[in-house]
């Protein structure tokens, strides 16, 4: 399964895995200077989820499997970007960061859309 999607799979691989360092770094600011507690729990569990959804789905064992887990990681991107609006309009979080974040989370879900609209395709 893996070698059919080697190359997209890398891009999102690691465009994932970064933006979940980013969002645990984030989360100990937000936690321990900010003292915001509740949104940076929701933020850290989809944030962090989006990649490792994509983990799965690179191991798993059918297409069909594949997509659900991107399917999964897709929606955690959205909830993360949700969060990251809130935490925004809520200033918990600056301008630059959210941006910053915010561009990052919507290439993630750019390149999901694409692997998932030709993955579905070729089912």
């Amino acid at each position: 399964m893996e070698n059919n999607f080697q190359e997209k799979d890398n891009i999102i691989r690691s465009k994932s895995f970064d933006f979940s360092v980013r969002i645990v770094n984030l989360y100990k600011i937000l936690y321990y200077e900010r003292n915001e507690k509740v949104i940076s729990k929701q933020l850290i569990r989809s944030g962090t989820s989006v990649g490792a959804n994509i983990e799965e789905g690179i191991a798993a064992f059918s297409k069909k499997d594949f997509i659900f887990k991107l399917q999964i990681s897709y929606k955690e991107a959205f909830e993360s970007r949700y969060w990251l609006k809130l935490l925004f309009k809520t200033e918990y979080i600056k301008q630059s960061e959210f941006e910053s974040l915010l561009f990052d989370v919507e290439e993630i879900i750019k390149i999901m859309t694409v692997i998932l609209k030709s993955s579905k395709e070729n089912q």
